[in-house]
């Protein structure tokens, strides 16, 4: 069966060098029509980015028969090139009765099971549940303040299929608790009726505290998109440029990797927008008055 390539540019728009990367893509489609080339910024879908570890723009993904098979960081036109040229023309099957493939996807998915101290294997997202019952385990798990992460079976289907027979499920969503099978939806319901649910399963830690814990975790704390090596936007960019002028310690935290902290820090200091810089837990503020803020370098030191 041959499998078709998809190659995904991980962008944004206030870099220059993705779009020249955008225009080197516009040729290669034009060369290799039965290759799909989609752009996605980075900054716009935050949970695939972290999924992927997107930590830098450009970046592209390599995918065949929904498995990533390869990976090119930064603006290489000519690896690029030799990648695609590559990938459409060599491995246009799928593997035949190797044992190799078996063995690798049974690694692969004691791997994802023990990904995190709870796990879900669900149909979408938490955040956008493609089915009733992916959407009901969700609500149950966050009534009880469950820590769990989650991996969407729809974006992998040798996984979707690969875990039925690893655990002898036949369906989703699945919920494994430091890589053991809990159980189906029926199963988790069973455990809630019986009080059982919150023994069996991490507790998260309440946002607020979590935030206080953040705040204070250096006594300079930068809330940024990126990181101290590649700040993914321009006011990210330019406070970096002042901190490291000033000399001071300081230690960041990506946004962009965290949702809730995205969301939450906004409400918990009531500041509408990114980067945020706070000092011994307080908020400073952000590039605005940073800039403006006389002194900054003493300030801070204090």
């Amino acid at each position: 069966k041959l499998l078709s390539l998809l190659v995904v540019h991980f962008w944004a728009p206030w870099a220059p060098q993705c779009a020249q990367m955008n225009d080197v893509m516009a040729e290669l489609a034009k060369e290799h029509q039965q290759v799909s080339f989609v752009k996605l910024e980075a900054e716009a879908v935050p949970e695939v980015s972290e999924k992927y570890e997107i930590s830098s723009v450009p970046t592209f993904l390599f995918f065949k028969n929904s498995q990533k098979i390869d990976r090119l960081d930064g603006a290489h036109a000519p690896e690029l090139t030799k990648k695609v040229q590559r990938h459409a023309s060599s491995g246009s099957f799928s593997p035949s009765g190797s044992e190799h493939p078996k063995e690798d996807l049974s690694l692969r998915l004691k791997k994802l099971t023990h990904a995190a101290p709870c796990m879900l294997f669900m149909k979408g997202t938490p955040q956008e549940p493609r089915c009733g019952f992916s959407k009901q385990m969700v609500e149950i798990l966050n009534k009880h303040n469950i820590q769990f992460s989650s991996f969407d079976i729809f974006s992998d289907e040798e996984v979707r299929q690969g875990l039925k027979t690893y655990s002898s499920w036949p369906t989703y969503p699945q919920l494994y608790v430091s890589g053991e099978l809990i159980g189906g939806l029926d199963i988790i319901k069973e455990l809630e009726a019986s009080k059982e649910l919150d023994t069996i399963c991490p507790k998260a830690p309440k946002l607020e505290e979590r935030l206080k814990v953040l705040t204070n975790k250096a006594s300079v704390m930068l809330f940024m998109k990126g990181n101290k090596q590649e700040a993914k936007c321009g006011f990210s960019r330019q406070i970096l440029e002042i901190l490291n002028s000033t000399g001071i310690e300081y230690e960041t935290f990506d946004i962009l990797e965290d949702e809730e902290v995205r969301q939450g820090l906004k409400a918990y200091s009531n500041w509408p927008t990114y980067p945020q810089l706070y000092v011994k837990g307080e908020l400073v503020g952000g590039l605005d008055i940073v800039k403006v803020r006389s002194g900054i370098t003493g300030s801070l030191k204090e």
